[in-house]
């Protein structure tokens, strides 16, 4: 089957525009090997995963499991966020204790308690902006961004009316202090590696 022959049948499958639906063309699509892919308002944006991306995850990752056990920190799941078709692949999520999938098999934004985006350059508008207020919107109560480009850390934290009423940065080398929010520990970033 050609790539018009797809696109017509994926037309006429569905009249109505859905985050299901749109996943569903995903899956019929030929994404490359190792990009992610997620959808930001209603846009499609697949972005290659690269060595220091990863690496910033994995350090992220390693750390959160001092408080959180393995099934409550994910990366790279699909989750349905509020506003107008927000499916996103964050990076790094930390779930609530208790935290439960929604009846389509997704897990909730309200059980969110920390979400980590790496900066990657193509999609940097995105987490610096739209998936900031989704996050902010849906009451995520700890944002942060790492930037591998700047060599910056961007905390976002008391979400409230779509917006995070709290903001900190600092460079690489500086710890992120998560004491007093839901993370509960410190975040070293010495060893994040710089693109």
């Amino acid at each position: 089957m050609t790539v018009l022959a797809d696109r017509i049948e994926m037309a006429e499958e569905s009249a109505e525009l859905t985050l299901d639906v749109m996943f569903e063309w995903l899956e019929k699509l030929p994404v490359p090997e190792g990009y992610k892919t997620e959808i930001v308002g209603g846009h499609i944006f697949m972005t290659p995963q690269r060595d220091t991306h990863w690496d910033i995850i994995a350090d992220i990752y390693d750390q959160l499991r001092a408080k959180y056990p393995r099934k409550r920190v994910k990366s790279d799941v699909r989750m349905d966020y509020p506003g107008y078709l927000n499916g996103f692949a964050s990076d790094v999520v930390a779930l609530a204790e208790g935290a439960e999938k929604d009846d389509k098999g997704h897990w909730r934004p309200e059980d969110v308690e920390f979400v980590a985006e790496v900066i990657s350059r193509k999609t940097a508008a995105n987490d610096y902006g739209p998936k900031k207020d989704t996050y902010a919107t849906a009451g995520v109560p700890v944002y942060l961004i790492v930037d591998p480009y700047t060599g910056e850390w961007h905390l976002h934290t008391m979400p409230k009316d779509g917006t995070y009423h709290a903001r900190i940065s600092y460079g690489f080398g500086e710890d992120v202090d998560l004491t007093d929010t839901a993370v509960g520990l410190v975040m070293r970033t010495g060893d994040f590696p710089r693109d």
